[in-house]
């Protein structure tokens, strides 16, 4: 406790050190161009009518400057709409619009029930349906609640800020915002804890980039550096109306009688975070759904599955089946009732005009036959299945439960687990072809680790990666002996290289790659320390032993590199390890892992003022010295320049020129004498690249004192240069003085993956599944990307859109159309090139060339190539290209989309694909609130899809086919009868048989069917993902199945009707020769109903449980039970069937007889069926469960072995489609090595001293 005042001093003088730093004295483009005031004749008008009163939130509560609030939804409904359009949702299914037909024609006479029975299911079924939305809207709504409600502080007056909930912020309010907190609203930045105004934000949530963007406030308000004053502080924004444009802004400050002209620079987005500063003071410019992130956004789209929607199509079908039989019955009717040959006389034995509804009147035949018509719409109306609808409903929230329960899809280091927000897409999950990702937050976990480096172009770091390592495993080779003799072949093959260079480096080559994996396999052993962004292990360079290197000054020279070019700041000390570690903040991630990575090499970067760092680094005699570098220039990154430079003064008076940047921008800089290692170092970035890490150049150069004079006076009138050519002016100076650099080497960092995602992407592409990786980070970051998570390998044909520079240039649209146009071309006929279209293809594609592509004219040709390219690369992509770009794609293909994100700028992408997934990451819980799942990392989308969406879609398949089958089966028994009985208008059954049939006796069946259906295991599904396929094909809800399943449901019907009727009606029924009546058949009848679909649903089942035998056999006991107690009920209410199975059929033999032989015959042909499936044509499923289900067979089985292997889909991308690429480029070195040896020993001179030899010994 004693050390807590201490460090807490200390954390004080860091920060305050901290804000004295002026960053704008050191920064020199457009982020601190100087600003000058504009008046703009615009504001005012249309497009740029927006005025903000600062400090004055009350002006806006009225008109004409009341704007809305900051409360944002994501909800569908609210309290008015909830109804209206819950209930469009529900009759938009046909079903439901027939049985609202049925429910209105009931209220009339010619009802065959009563209405009741007719308008109860329909009101049941629509009010689960409803009740379900309800509870998924409410729970959407309690997520907006904890956005809304979270707390900021806002200035109440007389310089007093308090904290008020993100709601209740109003337009013109001055909030203050503290670090790593979100900003709730857009704001204008006012102040900072920087002493020149300055602060970081990390737009990740917006676009996806790590770097952090550098925001400055005006000068004019950088005095409002305190709560206190802000009493005084007033002022007037004007300023453009609210729009999506993330990186534009356009207005005025209109302060003490001035105007000072405002850009993007001074706007802080909503849900962008405070990063590296202690705080800022901004004034609300817009709120909630005017802010830019919300313009980027959609409303909550109602989605509907696939199979839903195809269900409609189905019953369609069975509405024009009703429709055909109902006619029958209705022609029947009316020329059985007005048959000439029937006597008039005999009417009054037929009683027809007697208790009649008019449904036969044979004086009206027409009429009664139109309301005979109407009556079998009714009747029949069983063949549509309502109820199929809320055992739809049931089911899916079932199924929804068990997702969110598994255990796999739990995370621990999170505490979250895989969540279903809607269970209306469970099956969709089954059915996906294509999945677009984001990269930030989703692939990688936004942490950045130094894993390698080349310095004199010797590598370091280790060489062998996950790839090579399996690659070897399945060639059975060594392959840490034989990667550098390979390295070697290609040494050879260049020129200036000779066979004894090689030989005596190879000593020296092997020694060091022994060391290497002394190191790895004592930092796997737990020999190494865990730094958190350093996860470099190569004895070499560590605990100092570098300075025992040949060449230590270009060693020191990178170090410094390392320690000085950079933005970075330490704020905080901690003890690790016995000494004193720093902590470091800085512009990128890139440059704390470069810090850290520093530190570890004995080059501590441990102070900075305005003008000078200071950095605590060894000498080459091992003595740690603290050296003071003045600061003289600082040229920092951009998109453009693809580098960074400092210059520095040491203290010996020299000045150096340090620099970092992209390999080919630093190679083009290089001068005569500093090329020495550029070759080895080009090998080295190609191996780094191919392990997916990003990589950087190092170089410097000595600049005389008088070239940097004369420089500096030419940078200093550019940098106070106004107008629009003054970024291009001191471009052109900076390339002046970064030349004639001297290479050091290279790093290469790791943009750290996720747990579980190269795998995870492996698996699913052995499933069929393309991915697309869609991000706002730039091309060389995603590429780098590509690789990590193996949606690129080396060998692949990689096709690059981007615009030249000319078209560029030339601005116009037509030259920058036709510049695309033909790159497009040109790739795609080398796609369909004989010679390489086997091979694999990547599309890789930036942003402006997107754009352009993504045009009417065009995006059919980009389509067409994108979608046969083994994988796509989208970079600099903008939240609205990325939903645009799932539109068009899901629109082009007609394929079944996925789009998985973590942040705000994938919420229009998430809500336009098929299904929408969140990562419930560090982001916040924009992408969460608008997504179908969520999960807590991409690495649990393989188990979601391959596991739960395989078995969802195969649930419901089966569940559907039955549920049809089962109805028709019922259906058409009416249907028979009134044929039987000349549609004399009898129902052959009871009411209450009606209603029991689909509510009791066969509903908890399928519904067990479609939550607890298993065709195989969860592993075995994970072992053969191509199970998957069967899915996308859509092969179990295809049209010939359902065809089918109608037919077998009509021939089971058929079946059962007839051998009841033909059975029971040639002979006396009891003892005392009574014969069956309507009663007796209908009892009969249904009772083999009951007993076949029962059956009928076990034979479907592959994956019992104690449940489900339950519920199959309990449903037949329960016809029996209620049965009983119906037939005991007096018979004013039980009616024909007083006392019916007690007294009449339950004595009877032949009643048991006719139901065992009914349920046999009609179950034969599906069981025929299924015996010739499996045996003759056994589909993949059916060979796995035959595996599965025999004891004898273990997991190396041969033909478990083959079956697995020939179960994985070819494909061009995943870990194992790289290890096979691996494997073939290793046969080829190995080969090239075995003929180099051949080649060598055959032309040495030793052979030939032995072949002259062995010739004159003959002679």
């Amino acid at each position: 406790m004693a050390t807590q005042p201490k460090t807490h001093t200390q954390n004080n003088k860091n920060k305050k050190k901290k804000a004295k730093i002026k960053w704008s004295n050191l920064y020199t483009f457009s982020c601190f161009r100087p600003t000058q005031p504009v008046t703009r004749s615009d504001f005012g008008q249309p497009g740029f009518s927006r005025v903000v009163f600062c400090n004055e939130s009350s002006m806006h509560k009225t008109k004409p400057y009341k704007y809305p609030t900051n409360e944002v939804s994501t909800t569908k409904y609210n309290i008015i709409t909830f109804l209206p359009k819950s209930l469009f949702e529900q009759f938009r299914r046909v079903a439901n619009l027939y049985f609202l037909l049925v429910a209105v024609l009931s209220l009339t006479f010619s009802a065959p029930f009563s209405r009741l029975s007719l308008i109860a299911p329909l009101v049941f079924v629509v009010g689960i349906s409803i009740l379900k939305e309800a509870v998924e809207d409410w729970n959407r709504f309690l997520q907006d609640l904890d956005v809304n409600s979270r707390k900021v502080k806002v200035h109440i007056g007389n310089g007093s800020f308090v904290d008020r909930s993100w709601r209740t912020i109003r337009v013109g309010d001055v909030v203050k915002v503290n670090k790593n907190d979100y900003f709730p609203c857009d704001l204008l930045l006012l102040s900072s804890s920087y002493e020149d105004g300055v602060c970081y934000v990390e737009t990740m949530n917006l676009d996806g980039e790590t770097n952090l963007k550098i925001k400055r406030c005006l000068e004019c308000t950088l005095c409002f550096d305190a709560e206190s004053k802000f009493d005084m502080f007033k002022g007037t924004v004007r300023c453009e109306d609210p729009n999506s444009s993330l990186y534009t802004f356009v207005a005025n400050l209109e302060f003490n009688d001035s105007s000072y002209s405002l850009s993007p620079s001074q706007l802080l987005l909503r849900d962008s975070k405070l990063q590296n500063t202690d705080y800022v003071y901004g004034v609300v410019v817009f709120t909630g759904r005017d802010t830019k992130v919300v313009r980027n956004s959609m409303k909550s789209p109602s989605k509907r599955s696939r199979i839903e929607r195809k269900m409609d199509h189905v019953i369609y079908v069975l509405f024009f089946m009703l429709l055909l039989i109902s006619l029958v019955s209705s022609i029947g009717s009316v020329k059985e009732t007005d048959q000439e040959q029937t006597p008039k006389e005999w009417w009054w034995y037929l009683r027809l005009k007697d208790d009649t509804d008019g449904s036969f009147d044979p004086d009206n035949p027409l009429v009664s036959g139109f309301l005979q018509f109407l009556r079998a719409l009714i009747l029949y109306g069983y063949l549509i299945p309502i109820s199929l609808y809320v055992s739809i409903e049931v089911v899916k929230f079932l199924q929804a439960m068990l997702i969110n329960n598994d255990q796999h899809l739990f995370d621990e280091l999170s505490g979250r687990s895989v969540e279903a927000r809607t269970s209306n897409l469970n099956e969709e999950l089954g059915q996906v072809e294509l999945i677009l990702t984001d990269k930030t937050g989703t692939l990688t976990c936004n942490q950045m680790e130094f894993r390698k480096c080349s310095i004199e172009g010797v590598s370091y770091g280790g060489n062998v990666n996950e790839i090579v390592r399996a690659a070897s495993q399945r060639m059975n080779i060594d392959i840490d002996s034989y990667r550098f003799n390979l390295d070697d072949v290609d040494s050879v093959s260049t020129p200036g290289y000779s066979r004894e260079m090689v030989e005596i480096c190879s000593d020296r080559i092997t020694d060091s790659q022994n060391s290497i994996l002394e190191g790895e396999n004592g930092a796997n052993n737990g020999g190494g320390s865990s730094i958190k962004g350093f996860n470099f292990r190569d004895d070499r360079l560590m605990k100092r032993m570098w300075v025992n290197g040949s060449n230590v000054w270009d060693m020191i020279m990178f170090f410094r590199v390392m320690a000085l070019c950079h933005t970075g700041i330490p704020v905080e000390n901690e003890e690790r390890l016995g000494g004193c570690k720093l902590r470091y903040e800085a512009e990128s991630p890139e440059e704390v892992t470069f810090l850290i990575a520093a530190q570890e090499f004995g080059f501590q970067f441990c102070r900075r003022t305005q003008s000078s760092m200071f950095v605590k680094e060894i000498d080459p005699t091992s003595v740690e010295v603290e050296r003071e570098y003045k600061l003289l220039n600082l040229l920092e990154f951009s998109s453009s320049r693809k580098r960074m430079s400092v210059i520095v003064r040491d203290e010996s008076g020299q000045i150096f020129l340090f620099s970092k940047g992209a390999d080919n921008i630093i190679f083009d800089r290089l001068g005569d004498g500093g090329r020495t290692y550029q070759h080895a170092t080009t090998m080295h970035l190609a191996d780094y690249a191919e392990d997916g890490l990003r990589t950087m150049v190092f170089a410097y150069r000595k600049i005389k004192d008088s070239e940097y004079e004369e420089w500096s006076s030419s940078f200093a009138k550019a940098k106070a240069a106004m107008g629009p050519e003054r970024d291009e002016l001191l471009e052109n100076i900076s390339e002046n003085i970064e030349k004639d650099l001297v290479l050091l080497g290279a790093v290469a960092v790791d943009d750290k993956l996720q747990a579980g995602v190269a795998e995870c992407i492996d698996k699913l592409a052995q499933a069929g599944l393309k991915i697309w990786l869609l991000t706002g980070d730039k091309k060389e970051t995603a590429v780098n990307i590509g690789f990590a998570c193996s949606l690129l390998r080396h060998d692949m044909h990689q096709f690059h859109l981007s615009l030249s520079r000319d078209s560029e240039s030339k601005n116009e649209l037509k030259a920058m159309k036709d510049d695309i146009l033909n790159q497009i071309e040109a790739s795609y006929r080398v796609f369909i090139n004989e010679t390489t279209k086997n091979d694999p293809f990547a599309l890789v594609v930036d942003g402006k060339a997107l754009e352009i592509a993504l045009m009417n004219d065009i995006r059919d040709h980009f389509l067409e190539l994108a979608v046969n390219c083994a994988s796509v690369i989208c970079c600099r992509v903008s939240p609205k290209q990325k939903a645009l770009i799932t539109r068009l794609v899901k629109t082009y293909t007609g394929k079944m989309t996925l789009a998985i994100g973590d942040g705000a700028n994938d919420v229009g992408m998430i809500q336009e694909a098929d299904i929408g997934i969140g990562i419930s990451g560090m982001e916040g819980m924009q992408a969460v609130m608008a997504s179908d799942f969520s999960m807590p990392q991409f690495r649990f989308l393989e188990r979601l899809l391959i596991v739960h969406g395989h078995w969802c879609y195969k649930r419901l398949c089966k569940m559907i086919l039955y549920f049809v089958y089962k109805n028709i089966v019922f259906g058409l028994t009416l249907f028979y009868y009134e044929l039987y009985s000349k549609f004399s208008g009898d129902v052959l059954y009871d009411g209450w048989y009606m209603v029991m049939f689909n509510l009791f006796l066969t509903s908890l069946p399928v519904i067990s069917l479609g939550v607890l259906e298993q065709d195989v295991s969860s592993d075995t599904c994970l072992q053969f993902p191509a199970l998957y396929q069967q899915g996308q094909k859509s092969i179990f809800f295809s049209w010939k199945r359902i065809i089918g399943w109608m037919g077998n449901g009509i021939l089971t019907s058929l079946t059962i009707f007839i051998l009841n009727v033909y059975m029971l009606s040639s002979s006396a029924f009891r003892k005392g020769g009574e014969v069956v009546d309507i009663a007796h058949l209908g009892v009969i009848t249904y009772t083999g109903i009951v007993w076949t679909v029962n059956c009928q649903i076990a034979l479907i089942i592959t994956h019992f449980t104690w449940i489900q035998h339950i519920f199959i056999w309990g449903s037949i006991l329960s016809w029996y039970i209620f049965l009983l107690f119906y037939g005991a009920l007096p018979p004013v209410h039980s009616n024909r069937e007083y006392k019916l199975l007690v007294e009449a059929v339950g004595p009877t033999p032949m009643y048991w007889i006719v139901v065992l032989l009914v349920v046999v015959i009609s179950l034969l042909p599906y069981f025929i069926y299924m015996v010739i499936q499996r045996t003759l044509y056994p589909m993949d499923d059916h060979i796995i469960q035959e595996m599965e289900y025999e004891m004898e067979v273990v997991l190396d089985n041969e033909t478990w072995l083959k079956e697995k292997q020939s179960s994985r889909k070819a494909t061009h991308i995943g870990f194992s489609a790289r290890v096979d690429a691996k494997i073939l480029y290793l046969k080829d070195q190995l080969h090239k090595k075995r003929m180099f040896i051949i080649n060598s020993f055959t032309n040495s001179p030793v052979r030939r001293s032995i072949t002259v030899n062995t010739v004159e010994n003959r002679d």
